[in-house]
């Protein structure tokens, strides 16, 4: 399934994506802070690096003058990366205000996301926290004394909860609590924790224990009659819509294809032809530059698979040829 986007979503995104000037993907040069936050492993990744105006006498008044940012071609994840530094720049903020930016006012600055990309927009936050922390480090600035604690930090002790993801009981707690999560399928939509194994949902102290915790206990539901069986929930219907004919799925992947990968892929030089659709199945190889990069492989799996599963269909499987 493609997702429902707002029209600033898909306008930041495409004007990122070809380089209109204001956007902000990319690196700095000798940045200021630097930061990093994701796993290549899972798919999600971003780099984030900011430049500031030095104050002559106190590093903590430093004013954020430039950010950039560096993801995979999800529309989210791009999208949400240009909210984060726009808020940022238009703001002045030093970088210990830029960490108050909250993940529900880069979802209203894109005039909302699918509840289940919101943890593309906590991404570029949870890379802004380790950029600071890294300018913090370079101007000797002592945060844990201007009552800043880092959710890196706070991910560095405690439990494990979901050991898919290595996310720590604090960090989740945290999370809950800041984005207002009041169900595990929202948890995994922020954070992604509990999105690959399930192991985690409810087992104890799992992610159904710490909503308790953070909430209170569920409502306990009324107990059948040991005389009549329960009455099953109802089940409300859903439409499944009609699978894409192979003309309709070539036209989708093509439009998918010069609209949203291709731009990315001239960037640095390369391009990418599809050389044959059987069923979900796109086989294709890079062109270019990108033919004989040492991350071919990743940038397939990683950018292009996924922006044509998110475009065109969820199914969709990329092969290199």
């Amino acid at each position: 399934m493609a997702w429902e986007y707002s029209e600033k979503t898909r306008q930041l995104f495409m004007d990122a994506v070809h380089g209109k000037p204001g956007t902000h993907m990319g690196e700095i040069e000798d940045p200021d802070g630097f930061g990093e936050h994701g796993s290549i492993v899972c798919g999600d990744a971003l780099r984030f690096s900011f430049r500031v105006k030095r104050h002559p006498a106190d590093p903590t008044q430093d004013v954020i003058t430039e950010a950039r940012y560096l993801t995979f071609g999800c529309t989210s994840a791009i999208a949400a990366s240009e909210a984060l530094c726009a808020i940022i720049e238009a703001g002045g903020f030093t970088p210990l205000q830029a960490l108050k930016v909250t993940n529900q006012e880069i979802v209203k600055y894109l005039d909302g996301l699918p509840n289940q990309k919101v943890h593309c927009s906590v991404m570029g936050a949870e890379a802004l926290e380790a950029a600071v922390f890294n300018w913090a480090q370079k101007r000797g600035v002592d945060l844990a004394k201007h009552g800043v604690t880092l959710g890196g930090e706070k991910d560095n002790d405690g439990r494990i909860v979901c050991t898919c993801f290595s996310l720590s009981e604090p960090y989740i707690k945290a999370k809950i609590r800041e984005l207002n999560l009041h169900s595990i399928p929202e948890i995994t939509n922020a954070i992604k924790a509990g999105g690959a194994c399930m192991s985690c949902h409810h087992a104890p102290g799992g992610l159904q224990d710490l909503l308790d915790d953070a909430w209170g206990p569920r409502p306990t539901s009324l107990k059948a009659s040991p005389t009549a069986p329960a009455s099953p929930e109802p089940v409300a219907p859903t439409s499944v819509p009609a699978p894409l004919s192979a003309w309709q799925l070539g036209k989708k992947v093509e439009k998918a294809v010069d609209d949203y990968i291709r731009p990315i892929l001239k960037k640095d030089g390369g391009d990418i032809e599809i050389v044959d659709i059987k069923d979900a199945l796109i086989y294709c190889r890079l062109k270019g530059a990108c033919a004989g990069c040492a991350g071919a492989a990743t940038t397939l799996k990683l950018m292009v698979e996924r922006t044509l599963k998110e475009q065109v269909d969820e199914r969709i499987r990329v092969i290199a040829v």
